[in-house]
């Protein structure tokens, strides 16, 4: 196995605890905040593939499928287009919300297969690669992937707690 298969297996168990999330579950679960200053389903999934899709698009060199696929105007949130929900407090929290579980998993779906063929065209070096030079020590391509993976595995982590406590109650 070589660091692109590590990743893409990372990547991977990311997808199944998105999915295991947030299947099945109404608006109102998507939605609901265990208080009032928590983070629901919905933004947690929402900002998660924010950011993947903001980063993998920039070490791709290509635009974020937020806009290209359409999925900000299906998502319709009172937020710039850039936005990713870094810095979001609780009013913005709360406008994340969703009709169903299908926007979520569709826009999480696109920006993991969108991922998956940036993992696969890596060989060789490419890990090494500078991607951001405003850091001390400038910030490879390696270490803006697991970035990536360390927010995700932590949202997609609070989403699966928030489901566990709202079925719970």
């Amino acid at each position: 196995m070589n660091s692109a298969d590590i990743l893409v297996e990372a990547f991977g168990r990311i997808k199944e605890t998105v999915h295991a999330a947030v299947e099945g579950l109404s608006a109102d679960d998507l939605s609901a905040r265990l208080d009032a200053g928590a983070n629901s389903i919905a933004w947690l999934v929402w900002h998660l593939t924010r950011i993947q899709d903001d980063h993998i698009a920039d070490v791709a060199g290509r635009d974020q499928i937020w806009l290209t696929e359409g999925w900000a105007d299906r998502f319709g949130l009172p937020f710039e287009d850039a936005d990713t929900g870094y810095g979001h407090g609780d009013d913005d929290v709360a406008a994340v919300r969703v009709d169903s579980a299908e926007p979520l998993l569709g826009y999480y779906d696109a920006v993991h297969d969108q991922t998956l063929g940036y993992l696969g065209r890596l060989g060789g070096l490419a890990l090494d690669r500078i991607v951001d030079d405003r850091w001390s020590p400038p910030v490879t391509l390696g270490a803006r992937l697991i970035s990536v993976l360390a927010e995700d595995l932590q949202h997609a982590g609070q989403a699966a707690f928030v489901r566990g406590a709202l079925e719970r109650r």
